[in-house]
């Protein structure tokens, strides 16, 4: 599907964004090992989200709608898969599903369409090994995954990278083994999946000192109510929208604001931006808000070290804005970048040029300097969601209609991205 957007004059209106995915992930999984019955509102709408809740189901997971909510019954252990998982193209189900299913007492593969059999898995293969799982990889280290189940040995690991994906699957692996299991990462990740556990019942503690430490040993989980707030990388796009857009206006309702998740936030007010962050309270151990952003000219500034982790899934929205703030936008450290859905940095170089935007790549990031009006041009989703959500607010900036190729994609976080934007353009 391609889709074509025009140029627009503001944004106006009050709008609220699907269910954060990375939690909404988390409580699927976790509500499937606790006991008792789990309800989940706000579930996200997305294809990642039900690939792990398809993955479950075949697990033998009793996965429910009933009135806007979804019940999950846990506590019954899971069932060998008689046909192979398919984790679509969500590298969150198989990095986590992996670490729960290394535990168990049987054997599963699990897939994911082309993009996510390409990206690098040994990450999670070495520390699940290292506590006593036999996994098997393909030639590049990638999926399919074939996971040989048993009884694992908690472990101390440093986190080699900074991976909310790769912690959150050591961690639930961590949850069935014998022992203690110790993670230690020097550069803080997003934290719902200690949240959870905690919400939920673990025997985990979290110390932060110079590096945080986060231990877990096996124990009950218990089921409950869980509201997923709405989901901030979702929202990002609005915000963006909102600041680049001259006499705009926007109420963005019920928005995670999780510290590990609003380093965006600090990025934009760095670049100048005035965002009010109002109405601050907590659902299942969350922070949730209503945001009101409104348009303000906007300044270069450096985005890298330990704040990239905190916003990876935010800079190709990022990078538009640089495209329209005054002087060189530096962001750097971001190598994570070449291994997402698409290489996204190859992907912003490319969209950005045919935009008329003046971008440097580099081998960890880009340089881009503005301000630049941009012009409409034929955009390159690279099947990468947040490419296409990010050019169709950068549509909105240019000269001319901008047509968004294989925009479908929004599907996989998103699928009301484009109503919701053609409901608040004006």
């Amino acid at each position: 599907m391609n889709f074509s957007i025009s140029p627009a004059l503001n944004l106006r209106g009050c709008i609220s964004v699907p269910g954060d995915k990375s939690i909404s992930h988390r409580a699927l999984m976790l509500g499937a090992l606790a006991e008792g019955k789990t309800v989940i509102r706000g579930l996200a709408p997305g294809e990642d989200v039900r690939s792990t809740k398809h993955c479950l189901q075949q697990l033998g997971v009793s996965i429910q709608e009933k009135s806007g909510k979804i019940h999950v019954t846990g506590g019954l252990g899971l069932q060998k898969s008689e046909t192979i998982l398919d984790a679509g193209n969500s590298g969150t189900t198989m990095r986590l599903l992996a670490g729960i299913l290394a535990g168990q007492p049987f054997s599963t593969t699990i897939t994911g369409d082309a993009s996510l059999r390409r990206r690098p898995m040994r990450r999670i293969i070495e520390p699940l090994a290292q506590m006593g799982a036999t996994i098997k990889s393909s030639e590049n280290g990638g999926a399919p995954l074939e996971i040989h189940g048993g009884k694992l040995n908690g472990i101390r690991y440093q986190m080699p990278i900074a991976s909310a994906q790769l912690k959150s699957g050591v961690l639930f692996a961590g949850w069935g083994a014998e022992g203690e299991t110790v993670i230690e990462e020097k550069i803080p990740t997003r934290d719902h999946s200690e949240r959870l556990l905690r919400k939920m019942g673990a025997r985990l503690s979290v110390v932060n000192h110079q590096s945080t430490v986060i231990s877990v040993r096996a124990g009950k989980l218990y089921g409950g109510e869980i509201e997923v707030p709405g989901d901030f990388s979702s929202a990002a796009f609005f915000i963006a929208a909102a600041v680049l857009l001259n006499g705009s206006e926007l109420m963005i309702k019920n928005v995670g604001v999780n510290s590990t998740r609003t380093a965006f936030l600090d990025g934009v007010r760095q670049m100048g931006a005035e965002i009010e962050i109002v109405n601050v309270r907590h659902e299942s151990y969350e922070p949730i808000a209503d945001l009101i952003v409104r348009s303000h000219p906007l300044f270069a500034a450096p985005m890298s070290g330990a704040q990239i982790p905190l916003l990876i899934d935010e800079i190709p929205i990022l990078a538009v804005m640089a495209t329209q703030a005054e002087g060189e936008t530096h962001i750097r450290d971001a190598r994570e970048l070449r291994v997402k859905e698409s290489d996204r940095i190859a992907a912003l170089v490319h969209n950005l040029r045919a935009m008329g935007a003046v971008v440097e790549e580099l081998p960890d990031g880009l340089v881009i300097t503005g301000p630049t009006k941009l012009r409409g041009a034929e955009i390159d989703s690279f099947g990468d969601h947040r490419m296409a959500m990010a050019f169709a607010i950068a549509g909105l900036l240019a000269d001319a209609p901008t047509v968004i190729h294989h925009a479908e994609c929004v599907d996989i976080s998103f699928p009301e991205f484009f109503e919701i934007l053609k409901n608040v353009v004006r």
